[in-house]
């Protein structure tokens, strides 16, 4: 039994005495060549179940021999996935989900778009504000901050939490 596992190729056979996931459902003998073995393995009979009853073991078969090894992991993933779905959403399967997220992406680029306006809005507001501040008093204007003199306090446009601290009422 050894010398036939070194002999035969990684992807396309299995070196095992106990069918794969797809032969023991079919209840046939799994060969060395079984182009089902690598991806579904004896114990996890549930994966392959789904797959079958989806898509077929005929067009699953054909659809492994025909790509190339590299691809049959990926192939066996998406298959598994889109089966998955279809038993979740009989109705709409993948393209319900897909269709989801393309509304989620959707929703949150409007989000984006709303919450940059608002910013904008108050970094407009946050401008006009310190102009209308600093109108009346150009000589205690100096790179943005308006010097404290004896009826002025100091702003700096760094901290807005400072018009906070100044009392309202004196």
């Amino acid at each position: 039994m050894s010398d036939m596992c070194a002999a035969k190729s990684k992807a396309d056979q299995t070196c095992s005495t106990s069918p794969c996931a797809g032969c023991k459902i079919q209840r046939k003998k799994c060969s060395q060549n079984c182009v089902l073995a690598p991806y579904f393995p004896q114990d996890n009979p549930h994966k392959f179940l789904l797959v079958h009853r989806v898509f077929g073991n005929g067009h699953v078969v054909k659809l492994l021999q025909d790509l190339p090894a590299e691809q049959r992991g990926d192939a066996v993933n998406s298959m598994v996935y889109e089966a998955n779905q279809r038993f979740q959403d009989p109705v709409h399967g993948c393209a319900g989900v897909i269709k989801y997220l393309e509304n989620k992406v959707s929703e949150l680029q409007s989000q984006l778009a709303s919450t940059q306006r608002e910013l904008a809005n108050l970094s407009m507001q946050h401008a006009k504000l310190l102009r209308f501040l600093n109108e009346g008093s150009d000589s205690h204007y100096y790179h943005g901050l308006l010097l404290e003199n004896e009826d002025t306090h100091v702003l700096d446009d760094g901290d807005p939490m400072e018009l906070w601290e100044l009392p309202l009422w004196t």
